[in-house]
């Protein structure tokens, strides 16, 4: 089982008595004035912090229990599964594993024609307005009719920092992922990688 409750240092701020202190524990004479060390230090610890985190993997964070949908299945199976499991998105999975696409609440709200309705009020609004629930549109259609294709996808090697850099860049919260075969072995979210990484709200 994956210790989710693993995480890296968060990065402090250091006080002139932190320094002075650090310097008298050092033997020896330091020709170093306490904010050269103290620019040093914090150059220092960056560095170490940008390495951590470019050695972290999609592998290392991900979820490997996977809520997925066919192409075929029902919109209706789809959103139950979203709501009794209170996830946002599954990926569409084809009968030989791999991925086919991805649904999230913005490809249901695509399909009820309400692509700028961000917020539960906005949906409500959008149905009031249309005088019925805009839901009956899309009822008959399939994972296969909605989902966003191709779905954007990385391997279980991809480094975290660059999976942070697809989410913004695309503007989603999670990715699928997959082993080089292109099969779905696990997929990571947004909370994922807060988990191992606090501090990066602004993911």
């Amino acid at each position: 089982m994956r210790e989710k409750e693993k995480k890296f240092p968060l990065e402090a701020e250091i006080s002139d008595e932190d320094i002075f202190e650090a310097m008298k524990d050092i033997s020896g004479y330091l020709d170093i004035t306490p904010g050269d060390f103290k620019e040093v230090y914090q150059m220092a610890y960056r560095h170490a912090m940008s390495r951590i985190v470019s050695s972290v993997k999609a592998k290392d964070v991900m979820t490997t229990k996977v809520f997925s949908v066919k192409p075929d299945t029902s919109v209706e199976e789809i959103a139950e599964l979203l709501a009794q499991n209170s996830i946002s998105g599954v990926p569409v999975i084809q009968e030989n594993g791999k991925v086919a696409g991805i649904i999230s609440e913005k490809d249901f709200l695509s399909g009820l024609g309400i692509e700028n309705a961000k917020t539960i009020m906005g949906v409500i609004s959008n149905c009031l307005k249309n005088k019925g629930c805009l839901a009956i549109s899309i009822s008959t259609k399939k994972a296969g009719d909605i989902m966003t294709s191709p779905a954007i996808t990385v391997l279980e090697s991809t480094a975290v920092s660059d999976i942070a850099g697809i989410f913004t860049k695309n503007n989603i919260n999670r990715v699928p992922v997959t082993d080089s075969e292109g099969n779905l072995i696990g997929i990571v979210s947004r909370a994922d990688i807060l988990r191992y990484l606090p501090g990066r709200e602004k993911l």
